[in-house]
């Protein structure tokens, strides 16, 4: 008999619990990405995007309900909505948004600390928060070179130059700190011992790796 994952009426809840919670929100810059007039892609398409990511690399459906919520807590609460996700799916989903979770931004706390604290704990985490993590981040990453690279290819160079600053202006810390944070998030997950451990998660991070490292290139490096 063929060994299936069967995601069952958790995940249905999660899915249904993420896309209510982030309704309103859309993903940052993309209004017209389809054609002049379309509209911002739904933030909820991310979250898909991720917890695809996730299954597609060997993921549970308890890191798939993580991957549906990685971003509730950062953008929708606080603790006090992780208390209400591990009360709605129990304590080892909550554990893995919580270690997802890139601060809080109801306290006040500087892009730059909360990277590098984000970055700092990855090493230590295990594979299961490791797999939905590098999701997130390989998602984005891969959303930014897409972006990148369309940016380039306007046929009047004023316009190229003008598309790729409206890129990069998406991002608080500018271009060169953007590339660094993702170039020390792939140095992180590739020193992790349980990257070594779960075939999925090893996979994984050798493609955000290789993303990482044509964005670099395609942006002209860090500097």
């Amino acid at each position: 008999m063929e060994n299936i994952l069967h995601l069952g009426e958790p995940f249905t809840n999660a899915l249904k619990y993420a896309t209510d919670l982030h309704a309103a929100q859309v993903r940052k810059g993309t209004a017209g990405i389809g054609g002049e007039g379309t509209p911002a892609i739904p933030y909820v398409a991310h979250l898909l995007a991720v917890t695809a990511i996730v299954l597609e690399h060997g993921g549970t459906q308890t890191q798939a309900i993580a991957a549906l919520l990685h971003d509730a807590v950062e953008d929708h609460g606080g603790l006090p909505r992780l208390a209400e996700i591990e009360a709605r799916f129990g304590a080892e989903v909550a554990h893995i948004v919580e270690a997802c979770t890139d601060g809080d931004r109801q306290v006040e706390t500087s892009w730059r600390d909360r990277k590098i604290a984000y970055v700092r704990h990855l090493p230590g985490e295990s594979a299961e928060v490791l797999l939905v993590s590098a999701s997130d981040k390989r998602h984005n990453a891969q959303a930014i070179l897409d972006d990148l690279r369309a940016a380039k290819q306007h046929a009047d160079a004023e316009a190229a130059t003008v598309a790729e600053h409206s890129l990069w202006a998406r991002f608080k810390p500018g271009r060169g700190a953007t590339l660094r944070y993702y170039e020390a998030l792939s140095d992180a997950y590739l020193s992790a011992p349980a990257t070594l451990t779960h075939p999925g998660l090893n996979r994984l991070v050798a493609e955000f790796a290789h993303v990482v490292a044509e964005l670099s290139a395609e942006a002209g490096g860090n500097d």
